[in-house]
């Protein structure tokens, strides 16, 4: 099928994803209405995957406060102290959470005359080479959080004894003239082999945001549906990165699969043990004064603003007009959406323009909300569960290999990516939209290449623990747009403006 032939249909699409989604595809970047007006509860990303170099441990990622600025001071961007941050695992195939890490920040302001919340390297006051001690005393907005696990009914401070600092952001070279070492500084073994790292990092998204939200109008033929060379680089742009050069905030957990499975064990790829549904989840207080100059006051239990499993469901399958309701219910309560997951919108627009897509009802995203195969070959219809927007991971099958890795997952035969659990590397956007035209269903026939021709990150993404690569500077960092270099896949490295 030729983009030519696409090409002025494609408009039609962006319409019909605008009402599916207030961002189609970044990902939950200020997805919903609720989050829209609540950044620092807003989750960009859901991330969840065996460790590289830890087949026995699996790692988590919730990305929260979307396209933060590096420059933006003079307070950055601090994680919420009236904000609860979870992780969640269901391993028994019910939608329920059986197991929840709970993280909690706490925000201190040490030097109140100061009129930033950094600075180092001027008046006297040494540049910042530490997050705690000698170095230090520039640090004045500094952020200390809690990790705890919550598992039958048991509360575990995984952090007990220790102080857990966040990574600030990076200010520039003359505040923080050795990044990298903070940036180690805050990873922190929990003991038993668990980590931990929390604070804000270079976005590890990447779309051509722009040519999406203008009807899909892709630059240089390369976005749409892509040329075979073009969809097999998984190491070049071909097309700017609209999300290159914002930073975004983290929080990385990593711990022994064991933790994580039903009956406290590692499990082959074909037992049903091995497969576990992740989810991140927010919550504030239910009733919350502000009271400034004094300190807000909270009452209540915690109410859910967002969550996030996969980014398929969240983004291209259900509608506008549902997702405050999606953003706040549990998802074990997902069957009410259920006509989204089996007769998506998008599915009929990309059939009513001449991409070839499964009738309803769509049977073949089933798996994606239910424990099936091939995420879970050893489940039996009886293992189904609910529907549930969740972030299924087989712990059984194992990593691949740096190097190896494909952008587009499983769809690539790279059974350890997307939509098995999702790494910082899988092109979600590709991937998702493949899915949603019907390349579960059969690979050959609904096996259009649609893409935007950004397929990598060019700040690139880490090998071990944590993953998340360092924050841009405030002072020296950029961005990618249209004219600009940062398209390898490029004639000089320039991304194409038409």
């Amino acid at each position: 099928m030729q983009l030519n032939r696409l090409r002025p249909a494609f408009a039609l699409v962006v319409v019909v994803f605008t009402l599916l989604s207030g961002s189609v595809f970044a990902s939950s970047h200020r997805e919903a209405p609720i989050t829209a007006l609540d950044r620092t509860a807003d989750i960009t990303d859901w991330y969840a995957f065996v460790s590289y170099d830890h087949p026995d441990r699996v790692t988590m990622i919730l990305n929260v406060d979307p396209f933060l600025e590096p420059s933006n001071g003079p307070n950055y961007f601090p994680f919420d102290p009236n904000v609860l941050y979870e992780m969640k695992v269901d391993n028994n195939q019910d939608g329920e959470e059986d197991i929840t890490f709970q993280f909690r920040f706490n925000t201190q302001i040490r030097q109140p005359g100061l009129f930033t919340g950094f600075v180092g390297g001027l008046a006297g006051i040494p540049p910042i080479t530490a997050l705690d001690g000698p170095g230090s005393e520039g640090f004045s907005l500094r952020q200390t959080y809690t990790v705890t696990m919550v598992k039958d009914g048991k509360v575990t401070n995984l952090g007990w004894g220790k102080t857990l600092f966040a990574v600030p952001s990076n200010v520039g070279p003359q505040t923080m003239p050795d990044y990298q070492s903070l940036f180690n500084q805050g990873i922190y073994d929990l003991g038993n082999n668990a980590k931990v790292f929390a604070g804000t990092v270079d976005d590890p998204f990447f779309i051509d945001l722009g040519a999406a939200f203008d009807s899909l109008h892709f630059r240089m033929g390369v976005g749409g549906v892509l040329t075979p060379q073009v969809d097999g680089d998984d190491k070049h742009n071909y097309a700017p990165d609209a999300v290159a050069g914002f930073n975004v905030n983290t929080i990385v957990l990593e711990v022994p699969t064991k933790w994580l499975t039903v009956d406290g064990k590692r499990h082959g790829a074909g037992d049903k043990q091995a497969v576990i549904g992740t989810y991140g989840a927010t919550s504030r207080p239910k009733i919350t004064v502000r009271r400034s100059p004094a300190t807000a006051l909270n009452s209540g239990p915690f109410r859910q603003v967002q969550r996030e499993g996969n980014p398929l469901i969240n983004e291209l399958i259900i509608g506008t007009g549902s997702k405050d309701k999606f953003s706040m219910d549990d998802p074990k309560n997902d069957a009410q959406f259920a006509n989204f997951f089996l007769d998506p919108l998008l599915a009929t627009v990309f059939g009513s323009i001449g991409i070839p897509v499964p009738p309803a009802p769509r049977t073949d995203l089933l798996p994606l909300v239910i424990y099936a195969a091939p995420i879970c070959p050893g489940c039996s219809s009886k293992d189904a569960g609910p529907v549930a927007d969740l972030l299924r991971l087989n712990t059984g099958i194992p990593p691949t290999p740096v190097g190896s890795q494909k952008r587009l997952g499983f769809l690539a035969g790279d059974t350890a990516g997307f939509p098995n659990g999702r790494r910082l590397s899988d092109d979600v956007v590709d991937i998702a939209s493949r899915a949603v035209a019907g390349i579960l269903a059969d690979s050959t026939k609904y096996g259009t290449p649609i893409g935007d021709g950004v397929n990598t990150k060019n700040t690139g993404f880490g090998a071990t623990f944590p993953y998340v690569m360092p924050a841009n500077s405030g002072r020296d960092s950029h961005h990618v747009g249209p004219g600009q270099e940062g398209c390898s896949g490029q004639p000089g490295g320039i991304c194409p403006v038409q």
